[in-house]
C-alpha cells in the first residue's frame, strides 16, 4: 500500500454524472500544482442513477489520485460522506460538493492555509460570496439560530470546502445522516477547541445537474424546517 496522503478529499455526488470529468480535470489541475501528489480524491457514487457509476468506471484510470465508493441506495448527504471518510488515509479530511458550485482550488486554498497555521487540530472552512440576497439572508437567519442553540458562535454552517485534522474524527459520536453532518462537525470542531479558519470562496453557478433541494420557496420552507428539527435533535443528544 502506498504511503498515506496528506490530504484525502471526499465528493458526495448523486445524480452528477455530467460533472464528474469537469470535476476530475479541475482537481488534477488546481490541487497537484498547489498540493503536488500529497492526496487523494474520494468520489462518493450516493445511490445515483444516471449512469455516475459507470461514468466513473471510465474516467478513474485516467486519474490515479481518485478512487470511488459505492452507496447503493442513497441515505443522505451525511452519510455518503461518512461512507468516503471512512477509508479517508490522510492526515487531513474534509468533503466538497461534486457540482463545481465551489472550485476544486478552494480545497488547494484550505490545505494551504493548514500549512499557514502551523497544522495542529485545525478545522478550515469556506465562507460563500457571490450569492444572491434571498440565500444570504436565509444564511445569517439559520446562522443566528444554530449560534443560539449551539451555544457557540456559528456562521454560513454549509459554507464549502470543509477540511480538517482527522483527530476530530475520533470526537465523533453517531454523526447524521442528513445534511446536517456540516454543523456536527463544525459544531464539534468549536467545542473541541480545534482552530477555526474560515475563507472567502466564489459560489459559482451549478456547471451541469440540478439541485436536489434549492427549487424555489415551497423548496426553501421545508428545508428550514428539517434543519430546524435535526439541529434540536443534535442539540438534544449534545
Amino acid at each position: 500500500m502506498s504511503p498515506a496522503p496528506g490530504f484525502s478529499i471526499v465528493v458526495p455526488c448523486y445524480n452528477e454524472a455530467p460533472n464528474l470529468q469537469p470535476l476530475l480535470e479541475a482537481f488534477a489541475a488546481a490541487c497537484r500544482k498547489r498540493i503536488g501528489r500529497d492526496f487523494e480524491l474520494i468520489v462518493v457514487d450516493n445511490g445515483s442513477s444516471d449512469g455516475t457509476g459507470a461514468e466513473l468506471a471510465r474516467l478513474l484510470p485516467l486519474y490515479p489520485f481518485a478512487a470511488s465508493v459505492r452507496v447503493e441506495v442513497n441515505k443522505g448527504y451525511g452519510f455518503g460522506i461518512l461512507s468516503g471518510l471512512s477509508g479517508a488515509r490522510g492526515e487531513y479530511v474534509g468533503w466538497t460538493h461534486g457540482d463545481l458550485q465551489f472550485g476544486p482550488g478552494s480545497i488547494a486554498e484550505a490545505a494551504g492555509l493548514i500549512g499557514d497555521a502551523g497544522g495542529g487540530n485545525v478545522f478550515v472552512k469556506g465562507l460563500r460570496r457571490g450569492r444572491p440576497f434571498s440565500d444570504r439572508f436565509f444564511t445569517a437567519g439559520m446562522s443566528f439560530f444554530e449560534t443560539l442553540l449551539m451555544g457557540t458562535p456559528l456562521w454560513d454552517i454549509n459554507g464549502q470546502p470543509t477540511l480538517f485534522h482527522r483527530s476530530l474524527l475520533e470526537r465523533w459520536n453517531a454523526p447524521p445522516h442528513d445534511f446536517s453532518l456540516d454543523l456536527y462537525a463544525y459544531v464539534t470542531a468549536a467545542k473541541a477547541d480545534f482552530k477555526i479558519i474560515r475563507f472567502d470562496v466564489l459560489n459559482s453557478e451549478r456547471a451541469g445537474g440540478a439541485s436536489s433541494w434549492n427549487r424555489g420557496l415551497l423548496s426553501r420552507v421545508r428545508l428550514v424546517f428539517r434543519t430546524i428539527v435535526s439541529s434540536v435533535r443534535l442539540r438534544i443528544r449534545r
